[in-house]
């Protein structure tokens, strides 16, 4: 990767009398950095910054978040637009190619995309070594970091051709990895894929299939499912990208990178966010209850927080919410399941966030994992598995993080530093002194 970088200022640093001047880069949106990578060297300092959240740890030019604003980018283009206009194939092309693809290039990438999907046969003997009861999360991370043991052809990360193989690779087959992940939990055959299909009504019919009867794949489902698929793609440097980034600094081959990601996301701050706003809704059990929950929330000595509502990033209306309400809506109507007691919960508590002067002040808006996990839980996805259906809409955005990490001339193995708090240096004393 070329990079862009360019100097428009300088910032002075001083620290014991000492001036020391820093490079500021600018970005194509968003705020300006200031050059810290000489620092120690200069001064004999670090910077301290838990989370890494005032630390730009790479530059990219695949997708941008205005929190502010409520604006979302892939290589530019408003996820809005690419979410209601594009389809999972192409929006993974424009994620890993930097633009859209013309017609042949589409019938292309979509094709190897297709060929790569069936799994090796003795990968099913993974399946079989866990328990009945594993959480599907558990199965991927373990499956996920297994394929380096079955396609040495595509580990060696300083050749192209094998890193163009190992993207496709992950990419087709995380579906079929999962599909066989939640076959398994609920003591199901595995179904394979059908190259007749397009990705996404190819994963609802290897997870909804059985062997007895046909599975027609209904277009409006499909349509809900590719586009929560879109708005997963990528955000920025969360921190399951950032543990792929990190992890792939190292040499790792992609699959183990893609591991650890899935790793990072199964924690609970992360991907498992829209269960837990599935979980509030059955909490809350009735709209005759709901009453009690929003005073709760308003109330600064409760505990209780609404979740699915807000976002750590987004202070305005979050921009895939939009397109997901929408999804969910048409969801819900072709399925008919209005009558679904936790669902007229999801709706009423829907428009108290979008009236009621607290959460319109405070900019509580429900988020994209308020109307996914509802959507969700429609499709008949059971709650354990959505953090599974993330990973596998996520492994897009991670695959070219990674191969823009390793493209990147001025990427250096990850090594955060730390500010030393403990004992001072000391020395050893005999266990009859102590």
């Amino acid at each position: 990767m070329k990079s862009d970088l360019n100097q428009a200022d300088t910032a002075s640093f001083t620290l014991s009398g000492k001036t020391t001047e820093l490079p500021v880069f600018t970005a194509t949106h968003g705020p300006n950095v200031v050059d810290i990578r000489a620092l120690y060297k200069h001064t004999g300092a670090f910077t301290f910054d838990p989370g890494f959240t005032s630390t730009a740890s790479c530059e990219s030019k695949i997708t941008y978040i205005d929190g502010d604003e409520g604006v979302l980018l892939y290589r530019g283009y408003p996820i809005d637009q690419l979410a209601e206009n594009s389809n999972f194939i192409e929006v993974a092309y424009l994620l890993l190619k930097g633009e859209l693809p013309s017609d042949q290039e589409l019938v292309d990438f979509d094709r190897s995309i297709t060929m790569h999907t069936m799994v090796h046969e003795q990968l099913k003997n993974f399946y079989n070594g866990f328990r009945r009861d594993a959480h599907p999360m558990a199965i991927m991370v373990g499956v996920v970091g297994a394929l380096s043991a079955f396609y040495h052809d595509s580990t060696d990360i300083n050749d192209p051709k094998q890193r163009l193989i190992a993207s496709h690779r992950m990419i087709a087959k995380m579906p079929t990895i999962a599909a066989m992940a939640y076959k398994y939990s609920i003591g199901q055959a595995f179904v394979f894929p059908s190259n007749d299909l397009d990705y996404t009504s190819n994963f609802m019919r290897m997870c909804f299939a059985v062997q007895a009867e046909e599975y027609e794949v209904n277009p409006v489902l499909s349509s809900a499912l590719d586009k929560i698929f879109i708005l997963h793609m990528d955000h920025e440097q969360n921190a399951s990208t950032s543990t792929v980034r990190l992890a792939g600094s190292s040499g790792a081959n992609p699959f183990a990178c893609i591991a650890a990601g899935i790793a990072s996301l199964w924690g609970p701050a992360h991907g498992g966010a829209n269960e837990a706003a599935l979980n509030m809704l059955e909490e809350i059990g009735h709209v005759d209850n709901i009453p009690e929950y929003i005073a709760r929330a308003k109330d600064k000595s409760d505990p209780f927080r609404l979740m699915g509502f807000g976002h750590r990033v987004y202070k305005n209306y979050d921009p895939r919410a939009k397109v997901m309400r929408k999804a969910c809506h048409e969801v819900l109507d072709a399925l008919g399941v209005r009558e679904d007691p936790l669902l007229e919960v999801a709706m009423e508590l829907e428009r108290i966030a979008l009236e009621d002067p607290y959460f319109v002040e405070k900019k509580l808006y429900p988020n994209i994992d308020f109307y996914s996990g509802i959507t969700l839980r429609a499709l008949g996805f059971p709650t354990e598995m959505f953090t599974v259906l993330f990973a596998l809409a996520r492994t897009v955005g991670w695959i070219a993080q990674w191969s823009e990490m390793v493209e990147d001339p001025n990427q250096k193995i990850g090594r955060p530093r730390q500010i030393y708090t403990g004992a001072a240096q000391r020395d050893y004393t005999d266990i009859k002194g102590r």
